[in-house]
């Protein structure tokens, strides 16, 4: 777990070790998110929101992938509070990689996209929004993790904290 800042917490990655590290730090929120899957998530690409104009983050992952996926949130109003999915090798000994996806937000779930097949994992934040994902990626999205900060001042964010302080111990 690092800290860039008092109240935000990262979390993750989850998935393979394989593909070169990127991280898009954390925004105000997430607008948006582009889904592109095949046997795996092959790539995925955010809008954030930086003090009131949209950044989109560079794609992570490659070409692949037969099916693509838009996300639209109704952002400031709508945000994510969690993700889930599950890793693992689309063929026997290749290396991990994320198979699928879910994103839980204050409103609704989006997904499963992709093959929910291997290890799942899920990062719930408890009351926090979202605000940046990190992982590596190649020629698939290797890994993700995610950026996370208190939706308001409360006492949820002292819980988050441990939480995440205890599943990165594990």
């Amino acid at each position: 777990m690092s800290t860039k800042h008092k109240s935000l917490i990262s979390s993750g990655p989850w998935g393979g070790p394989g593909g070169a590290p990127w991280d898009d730090k954390a925004y105000s929120g997430v607008k948006q998110i582009v889904i592109v899957s095949g046997a795996c998530i092959d790539s995925v690409r955010f809008e954030y929101s930086k003090k009131g104009r949209s950044v989109w983050s560079e794609k992570h992952g490659g070409n692949g992938g037969d099916s693509t996926y838009q996300v639209v949130l109704d952002y400031p109003n709508e945000y994510l509070t969690a993700i889930s999915g599950h890793h693992g090798s689309i063929s026997h000994g290749s290396p991990s990689v994320i198979r699928s996806l879910t994103f839980q937000t204050n409103r609704k779930k989006y997904g499963p996209y992709g093959v929910s097949q291997g290890t799942y994992f899920s990062f719930p934040t408890n009351g926090a929004k979202v605000k940046g994902f990190h992982g590596k990626s190649g020629w698939y999205l290797d890994s993700i993790g995610v950026h996370c900060a208190p939706a308001s001042q409360n006492t949820i964010w002292s819980t988050i904290k441990g939480s995440a302080k205890s599943i990165l111990k594990a």
